[in-house]
């Protein structure tokens, strides 16, 4: 690679970063405010919900299509357009006046920024050689990792100290940057105007994740056995099936089943189905801990999450450059122990866990995270043949957004359902009787008594505070159990992480896969 490629290569790099860093910065930003635009607007928690899902859903319709659309009209025209969009979706987010037009402008930047990270990542992957793309890809991890950690920090700090509309606003000087950088620096990639749309595959792909991400956001509140949840789970399985026999069949299908034949590619996609499962679900969880139940602002819970962040972009270069050198192989087994080791230690949290261990322990996390992800899925792609790229990277992108969600689903499950029953175990060991109890209420009422208050309120004043207690005593040890389970998810990763091959000539494997696939 000559001086002037690598130059590029850089070029190119910087351009994604920013708008990889914006798109998936903003899906994590908007939680925090939530509370706040249901003031602003008037909104319920179920009208409310749907800036979130809006969002989601729209992006699921949209990242199966990215592959389709780079190899149509371009990676450089598709990152620009999709840069446009998302900054134009960011500006009517900014003014939007009710529930309604927050939700319709959450759709318009969905559709940017469900296209600017599949359609990065294949711009890199087209650019990058094989031998240095463990340090690119890092360095545009750093992005695609750091950016949910600190979403709810910046959003945090905005909320509580500045406008709340500064969230959405924010990004129009930074998409207008990062359009001007990628129309002047990007390079004009190959155009095939001859490709056929593939109608069919498009609206079953659309069915199937529209309705599975649906069914999945709602379960916390309709239950896995509800006829809305079974529904949209069945039309989302006949949806599968029939995207997959139209995809074989398919002279030209939108997402080539064909690269799942591809060993480490394959593998690639269930290690990072399952460790995403486990760190969505450790992001969702802790915002509850720090808030609910031991008491932090939004933005001290934010703090606390910042570390891990920092954390894990530096170590998104390093296990790149690692993985240049070493290969994937034990790079990922390690960070996948720590991991799991981490997630285990959060499933020791009581109502008196220091902030600074908590910190630690996710800044920690944060550093196997960094160790393990990047080198993984850069062993899947290596191996996938060029031509096959943007389908391939529209695929991965695909499945990640999938396992965020059912990780979500799973995991408050599983702390719903232990909550109700740590809080049964919990109130039947309550002894009214007990001398301790009886003291507790005599000098509660007595209080009670010096503010005016009659013996009855007292009483009721301290059963209030004991079964709080209770509440609190049993979320935190369901919080436990839910840790526990991530644990067992990230142990899960580990053991497959020893099918990942000892690194070999990455440049032979890839010539090898792609006869494979030919044949």
């Amino acid at each position: 690679m000559d001086k002037h490629d690598e130059r590029y290569m850089w070029l190119c790099l910087s351009v994604i970063v920013v708008g990889t860093f914006m798109a998936i910065l903003d899906s994590s930003i908007v939680n925090v405010a939530i509370p706040k635009m249901m003031t602003i607007f008037g909104a319920a928690e179920n009208q409310i919900e749907w800036v979130l899902t809006g969002y989601m859903l729209t992006m699921s319709i949209v990242i199966p299509l990215t592959g389709y659309l780079t190899d149509r009209f371009g990676g450089k025209n598709i990152y620009i357009f999709a840069l446009i969009v998302f900054t134009i979706g960011s500006a009517l987010c900014g003014l939007a006046t009710s529930t309604n037009t927050m939700v319709a402008s959450r759709v318009v930047q969905a559709i940017g920024g469900g296209m600017i990270m599949p359609v990065g990542m294949t711009m890199l992957l087209q650019t990058v050689p094989l031998e240095k793309r463990g340090l690119a890809l890092g360095v545009w991890g750093i992005a695609a990792m750091a950016a949910p950690a600190i979403g709810p920090t910046l959003s945090g700090y905005i909320v509580q100290y500045m406008n709340w509309r500064l969230i959405f606003t924010i990004n129009i000087p930074v998409g207008i940057v990062g359009v001007t950088l990628a129309v002047f620096l990007l390079r004009n990639s190959p155009k095939n105007y001859d490709k056929r749309f593939d109608f069919g595959g498009a609206i079953t792909s659309a069915t199937c994740l529209y309705t599975l991400l649906l069914a999945l956001a709602k379960v916390s509140d309709k239950g896995w056995t509800s006829a809305y949840t079974i529904v949209l789970f069945t039309i989302s399985f006949v949806s599968l099936i029939a995207f997959i026999f139209i995809e074989l069949n398919h002279s030209e299908p939108l997402l080539d089943l064909r690269v799942t034949k591809n060993f480490p590619f394959t593998l690639s996609l269930i290690i990072s189905t399952v460790t995403t499962i486990a760190m969505f679900g450790a992001i969702f969880l802790m915002p509850i801990y720090m808030q609910n139940l031991r008491g932090y602002s939004a933005m001290q819970s934010g703090m606390m999450m910042l570390p891990q962040a920092i954390v894990t972009g530096i170590m998104m270069p390093i296990s790149g450059k690692l993985f240049d050198r070493y290969g994937a192989k034990w790079l990922t087994i390690i960070g996948l122990i720590i991991v799991s080791g981490c997630t285990y230690m959060l499933s020791k949290l009581t109502l008196d866990t220091p902030y600074s261990t908590v910190t630690l322990i996710m800044a920690v996390r944060g550093f196997g995270n960094g160790l393990a992800m990047m080198p993984m899925q850069t062993e899947g792609m290596n191996s996938v043949p060029q031509e096959l790229t943007a389908r391939a990277t529209a695929l991965n992108t695909t499945i990640r957004q999938v396992a965020g969600s059912l990780g979500i689903a799973i995991l408050t499950t599983i702390l719903q359902s232990r909550q109700a029953f740590h809080t049964v175990i919990f109130g039947q060991s309550i002894n009214t009787n007990s001398p301790t109890l009886a003291k507790a209420q005599a000098l509660l009422q007595g209080a009670a008594t010096v503010k005016g208050m009659n013996p009855s309120e007292g009483k009721s004043l301290l059963f209030l505070q004991v079964y709080g207690q209770v509440a609190k005593s049993a979320t935190v040890v369901a919080m436990n159990d839910t840790f526990i389970v991530a644990t067992g998810i990230c142990v899960a990763g580990v053991i497959i992480s020893f099918f990942i091959k000892k690194k070999s000539s990455n440049q032979n494997n890839n010539e090898i896969e792609s006869v494979n696939m030919e044949s």
